[in-house]
């Protein structure tokens, strides 16, 4: 037996001396709110008091706290409910993954410094990484724990403190916190290589292991052994057949018997392993192997965007650049790694699992175990971040599989290991082409085309390929162009959606080439961009009249800050500006939300709303808009969902449509549920509404009617009122030159980089970010800022330090995200040219804050030194070769 006080109460466990704090905290003793990342001291997420100092638990043996006083989330200290306030109030928890260790660490350091500094908060939690928030509104709470009543009351425009946050600052429960008693372990035997046949040998002696339940090949699946995202392209296997595809493949499931730990040694299976496609220019190589028989060339689809004649307006412009662009594979590092439990209600497969796609889920998950809809339920657990790779399903048919053939309840939960080695990487992409200029500085035309690595299945390469011609241009006004990608299989990692679905990487090579522009027509950077950005009633590349085209509006606010940059440069020291543009919701396609409001008896407002929150805030800017528009205070909303049996679709968390796109269908749910309530009063639009227990008040002027909604009859829902109603953003596909309006509206965004660098070691420091961006309106103005300053970090991490290589950078050791002090202080501008389109006139923002960064550094690079850089990461050798 091994005691310790946990949270000032004593407690014991019968664990092995030797088994992680972490697994003592978490499976022994029920105390959740301490995560788990990655179990090798990389990311923090574990951060825990271990006698007042802190640790990370997965590194800790239980022996050590044997004796010892332990402190985790779960802790009702004072100061942790202060930091915890302060978390709440200055926005500092978004998906909340990390939240627990970063309040521990926190707490530790304001133990011993009352009043720390920022450098010693950098410090003092630089141990714990997020992928979320880019850690600036993390260093304002940590350094402000005043305490100030939240705002509930209030609809669009305020910065309401976030619905979901008391979960956040508390331990949320993710994938890997809740499964059935009893439930099997189920892990995946993976392939080691990116192309390899094998073959099984005694499947059945393995099984007769002591603590095995059960072995599943490809052979038990009952249904179609194919998913995808876009269901024309479903190509991939949820267990693969021989020959397995690339590194990381699933092509076997084991079972183990709760409490038994679970171990693959020996497992009886064959590799032989095959030639690799490693490189598109490999698979376009003639006679190259077909990674799939039916796709020539091993060309998925290319996409394209044709407008006037462009290389006739290059041949007769005053000014032309010419440039290479060339990026890696990018792991999305969220700090949950893919977790989730499975059972059975009835007849009914229920999974729970950390999902961006519910009914997605739910539905390829139906069609690879061959039941119907109906029969499957998904409810989402809180997510540990997604940023697009979570949209495909991963464990979901595993757990599904393993709990229809036993009957039993079953877990999940990917190592780190597994989740970098098997999930969906941003498209490496190879990219040239030449844009053009008239004498005054007028764009004149474009050339561009990229290659995209979409690996072994398709995943999002037909959005990446399709997106990324219409977007190339940027957001400014050029007359002729002619833009191609095309995604091309290998036997790489599978590359999907990850924040911009191929945009930041296409803006890596124009914002650069616009600057060589500028200086060519001897214009200042800024002024070339504000001179050709898109304004009102101009024809984007594939011909849609804009409106509310707000990227003048954000490049005219950084005129003083550029000034002022501009200003101060010295030796070693450069500015550098780039825009963004980007349409929020699907290309060309329909893309529905519904969302379901209703009154209940005792008189609360129940929205059922399945838009999936991963951090972005959707949980509170959904229920904004919906309170504005009902005429009722935020306080008396009860949120629902998403749960695909209670709620309904309001599509995938992904391509920035949530506030734009469920935002219009609450607002239209609310307006209809109001609507009924006056006609019900027989009141005017302008009357006012109370809510009072189960006594409903409507007043207009001097008369009062109250409604009590105990008395009313209940509908099928049981609410006395109920309003549905589904919204779906008016776009046409594009034609075979890619003309036509692929997108209901766009958000706009410009950023500058004040930068140092090095020349003798090849490194940089980043002194500040100014970050102007059009909202449209901002629902949430906190919210706002924490998206960009959080897709900030991620655009650093591009430019400068992230290159997934398959087999060698599989952990958070060795793969290199920004720390809390990679990231400097950011100064965001919320710019609001309202779209009518928009609820409210809101647009969506978490894809655009992304897609300047990179460029933007690397324009500062090269007015500190004269280097153009032509592929990131700008790591210090590649920076000490342009320098030479």
């Amino acid at each position: 037996m091994i005691g310790f006080i946990l949270n000032g109460k004593p407690v014991t466990t019968e664990a092995a001396p030797t088994a992680r704090l972490t697994e003592v905290l978490r499976e022994h003793l029920g105390a959740m709110g301490t995560k788990v990342g990655c179990d090798a001291g990389d990311c923090g997420a574990c951060t825990v008091l271990l006698n007042g100092a802190q640790v990370c638990a997965c590194m800790v043996p239980a022996a050590r706290a044997s004796g010892a006083r332990v402190e985790t989330v779960e802790s009702d200290a004072d100061d942790l409910e202060q930091l915890r306030d302060a978390f709440l109030r200055h926005g500092a928890a978004q998906c909340g993954i990390c939240t627990p260790g970063m309040l521990m660490a926190a707490v530790d350091l304001r133990r011993r410094v009352p009043a720390p500094t920022e450098a010693q908060v950098q410090d003092a939690l630089g141990g714990v990484l997020c992928r979320c928030t880019g850690y600036r509104k993390i260093i304002a709470a940590v350094c402000d724990t005043g305490t100030v009543e939240p705002e509930l009351a209030a609809g669009v425009g305020a910065s309401v403190t976030r619905l979901d946050g008391q979960a956040k600052v508390r331990g949320d429960s993710f994938g890997a916190d809740h499964w059935p008693e009893g439930a099997l372990t189920v892990v995946a035997l993976r392939s080691p290589h990116p192309h390899a046949g094998f073959r099984f040998g005694d499947l059945a002696g393995f099984a007769r292991r002591p603590g095995v339940a059960g072995i599943f090949t490809a052979a038990d699946i009952p249904g179609r052994n194919a998913f995808g995202v876009i269901p024309a392209f479903a190509d991939q296997p949820a267990i693969a057949q021989s020959p397995a595809r690339f590194r990381g493949e699933c092509v076997a499931l084991v079972a183990f018997e709760a409490g038994t730990e679970p171990d693959l040694t020996g497992f009886p299976i064959k590799w032989e392993p095959l030639q690799a496609l490693n490189s598109p220019a490999e698979a376009e190589a003639r006679g190259a192997a077909l990674v799939h028989a039916d796709r020539a060339d091993n060309q998925l689809i290319e996409g394209r965007v044709i407008r006037g004649d462009a290389k006739a307006a290059l041949a007769q412009s005053a000014h032309v650049v010419t440039g290479t662009m060339q990026t890696g594979y990018i792991e999305h590092a969220y700090i949950e790694p893919e977790a989730g439990a499975a059972w059975m209600d009835g007849d009914t497969l229920v999974i729970r699992a950390c999902t961006q796609a519910p009914v997605m889920d739910r539905d390829d998950t139906a069609l690879v175990l061959g039941l119907p809809c109906e029969r499957v339920r998904i409810i989402p657990s809180a997510v540990g971040g997604g940023f697009g790779s979570k949209l495909d399903i991963s464990l979901q048919p595993l757990i599904g599989l393993v709990t229809l053939k036993t009957g039993r309840p079953c877990r999940m939960v990917y190592s780190r290991r597994d989740s970098m080695a098997s999930t969906t990487k941003r498209h490496p992409a190879e990219m040239d082409g030449s844009i053009g200029c008239d004498a005054a500085g007028r764009l004149t035309g474009m050339q561009f085309e990229g290659r995209f690595n979409t690996g072994a299945y398709a995943s999002w390469g037909p959005t990446v390929a399709n997106r990324v011609p219409v977007h190339v241009t940027g957001p400014y006004l050029t007359p002729h162009v002619q833009a191609k990608a095309r995604a091309i299989h290998t036997h790489g990692p599978v590359s999907g959606a990850f924040r911009g679905f191929g945009v930041p990487q296409a803006a890596l090579w124009q914002e650069t080439l616009f600057d060589q522009l500028a200086d060519k027509a001897g214009l200042d950077r800024l002024e070339f961009r504000i001179l050709n950005a898109l304004r009102d009633g101009d024809a984007t590349a594939t011909g849609q009249v804009v409106q509310a085209a707000g990227i003048e509006a954000c490049l005219t606010a950084l005129r003083p800050h550029w000034k002022r940059a501009m200003s101060e440069t010295n030796p070693g020291r450069g500015v550098g500006v780039a825009a963004c543009w980007y349409g929020c919701g699907n290309t060309s396609l329909p893309n529905p939300s519904t969302i379901r409001i209703g009154l209940s008896p005792g008189g609360r407002v129940m929205l059922h709303q399945g838009a999936t929150d991963i951090g972005q805030g959707s949980n509170t800017v959904i229920a904004q808009i919906a309170a504005q528009a009902l005429g009722l205070p935020l306080d008396h909303f009860t949120l629902i969902g998403p749960d695909t049996a209670l709620t309904p679709d309001a599509g995938k968390t992904s391509a920035s449509r949530q506030t734009f796109v469920s935002g219009r269908a609450a607002k239209a749910a609310a307006e209809a549920l109001r609507s009924q309530i006056l006609r019900l009063a027989n009141a005017g639009d302008g009357a006012q509404l109370a809510l009072e227990g189960a006594g409903l008040t409507i007043t207009e002027g001097a008369t009062r009617r109250r409604i009590d909604l105990a008395t009313l009859p209940r509908d099928t829902h049981g609410y006395t009122l109920t309003a549905e109603e589904t919204y779906d953003p008016p776009t046409s596909a594009l034609d075979e030159r890619g003309q036509g309006t692929p997108y209901a509206l766009y958000g706009y965004g410009a950023q500058m980089v004040e930068l140092e660098v090095d020349p003798a070691l090849g490194t940089l420091r980043l002194l500040k970010i100014t970050a102007a961006h059009d909202v449209g309106r901002a629902i949430n103005p906190q919210l706002a800022t924490g998206q960009i300053e959080g897709g900030i970090a991620q655009g650093i991490g591009l430019a400068l330090m992230e290159e997934y290589l398959p087999g060698r950078t599989e952990n958070l050791h060795d793969y290199l995200i920004p720390t809390i002090g990679d990231v400097p202080p950011i100064e965001s501008l919320l710019i609001e040219v309202p779209d009518p389109e928009g609820p409210y006139g809101a647009k969506g923002l978490g894809e655009h804050v992304l897609i300047p960064t990179a460029p933007a550094i690397l324009n500062a690079i090269r007015h500190a030194t004269g280097a153009s850089l032509t592929q990131v990461p700008v790591l210090p050798h590649r920076l000490l070769a342009a320098l030479t």
